[in-house]
C-alpha cells in the first residue's frame, strides 16, 4: 500500500494546513498546523499503518486512532492536552490536537539533566490532578512516562504542565483493540503486574507515574536501562526497584507509588494532594502548586518550589502541542 505524500502546505479535511513536522515515529507523525476554519495553531497526528498492512490492520489501527480521539474528548483539564477533532482524509484518521510549544520532560532531563525535588514534587502533582481526572472518567492512560509529559515553552504558556497520547488508552465499555497477550506502554515505566501480563489499572498508571518522577531525580528508571526489552520486561517484573538516593521529602511517596503490591499503592487523588502538599511546603497553599507554571531554571541557593506566577485556568491556552511518538 502506497502511502499519500505528506509535506509542509497540505490540506488535510479541506480544514487543517500542514506547516511543519514537529515529532514522530515509525507509526506516526506529529504536524503544526493552522485551522483554517477557526484561525488557530493545532497539532494534527497522522496515524501511519505500517507499510504492507493488510485491510484488517488498517481498519485496526484507525479504530485505535478514532478510539484515541473519542477517549480524549472525554476529559477536559488544565493538565491534560486537549483533543478538538478526529479528521479523516481519504478514509485515513487524522487527531487534531491542543498545541502547546514545549519540551517533554523527557527532553529536559536529557537536554538538562535531572530536577530538584521542588520541581518534581510540583510537575507530579500537576499530573496526578489530570490523572485523577482521567481515572474519573473511567479511563486508564496506560502510558505515562517522560515523553508524554509535556512542558510549556515561551511566553504565557513558559511552564506549563500537561500530560499527553492517549493513543493507547483504555476506557470502560471499549472494545479493547490489541491483540491478546500484547504488553502496551512502555517497558522501564511499566508496573510490575503489567509485565508479569496482568490487566493495566489504576495502580498501574500510580505505578508509573512513580517511576517517571523517580526518574527526574535519579536520571534513570527504577529498574534501570537495558536495550534488551525482553531483559527489562523480565526485569521489571520481578519487581525489584533500585531506592532512590536523591529524593529526600519524596521518598517515601515514591516508595508507596512503586510499591510491587497494586493494593498498596495510593490511589491518584491522594498522590496528588501528597505531592502538592510537599511541594507547597509548610505554609504553602496547596491550591496555588496545582496552578502554578514551573521554573526548571537551575536553583541557586533556593529551597522553596520555584513556581512562575499562575495563569487562570479560565484563561484560554494558546495553541497547544504534543507528545513524542
Amino acid at each position: 500500500m502506497t502511502r499519500p505524500v505528506t509535506a509542509p502546505g497540505r490540506l488535510i479535511a479541506g480544514r487543517y494546513r500542514l506547516e511543519s513536522q514537529i515529532g514522530g515515529g515509525g507509526m506516526g507523525a506529529v504536524w503544526l498546523a493552522r485551522d483554517e476554519l477557526l484561525g488557530r495553531q493545532v497539532a494534527v497526528k497522522q496515524v501511519l499503518s505500517p507499510l504492507g498492512a493488510d485491510e484488517r490492520q488498517i481498519d485496526e489501527q484507525r479504530q485505535r486512532a478514532l478510539r484515541e480521539g473519542r477517549i480524549a474528548a472525554r476529559l477536559s483539564h488544565p493538565h491534560a492536552i486537549s483533543v478538538y477533532d478526529v479528521a479523516l482524509e481519504n478514509g485515513a484518521p487524522w487527531l487534531v490536537m491542543e498545541y502547546l510549544p514545549s519540551r517533554s520532560l523527557a527532553a529536559v532531563l536529557t537536554e538538562d539533566g535531572v530536577l530538584r525535588v521542588d520541581q518534581v514534587a510540583q510537575i507530579g502533582a500537576q499530573v496526578a490532578d489530570a490523572l485523577a481526572a482521567t481515572h474519573a472518567a473511567g479511563i486508564v492512560h496506560r502510558d505515562v512516562k517522560p515523553a508524554n509529559i509535556l512542558i510549556g515553552q515561551g511566553g504565557r504558556v513558559a511552564g506549563l504542565v500537561k500530560i499527553t497520547d492517549f493513543g493507547i488508552s483504555h476506557a470502560q465499555g471499549d472494545v479493547t483493540l490489541t491483540q491478546t497477550g500484547q504488553i502496551t506502554g512502555t517497558p522501564a515505566y511499566l508496573a510490575p503486574e503489567v509485565a508479569q501480563g496482568r490487566e493495566m489499572t489504576e495502580s498501574s498508571d500510580a505505578f508509573s507515574l512513580g517511576a517517571t518522577l523517580y526518574t527526574c531525580l535519579e536520571g534513570v528508571p527504577p529498574f534501570g536501562v537495558d536495550d534488551n526489552a525482553l531483559g527489562m520486561l523480565h526485569r521489571v517484573a520481578g519487581g525489584q526497584i533500585t531506592p532512590p538516593r536523591r529524593a529526600g521529602s519524596l521518598t517515601a511517596p515514591l516508595m508507596r507509588m512503586l510499591a510491587a503490591d497494586p493494593a498498596e499503592r495510593p490511589a491518584m487523588t491522594e498522590v496528588r494532594d501528597r505531592l502538592a502538599k510537599l511541594a507547597a511546603g509548610r505554609d504553602g497553599d496547596t491550591t496555588t502548586v496545582l496552578l502554578a507554571r514551573t521554573d526548571l531554571a537551575p536553583s541557586q541557593g533556593h529551597s522553596g518550589t520555584a513556581v512562575l506566577p499562575a495563569t487562570p485556568v479560565a484563561e484560554p491556552t494558546p495553541p497547544p502541542a504534543t507528545a513524542e511518538q
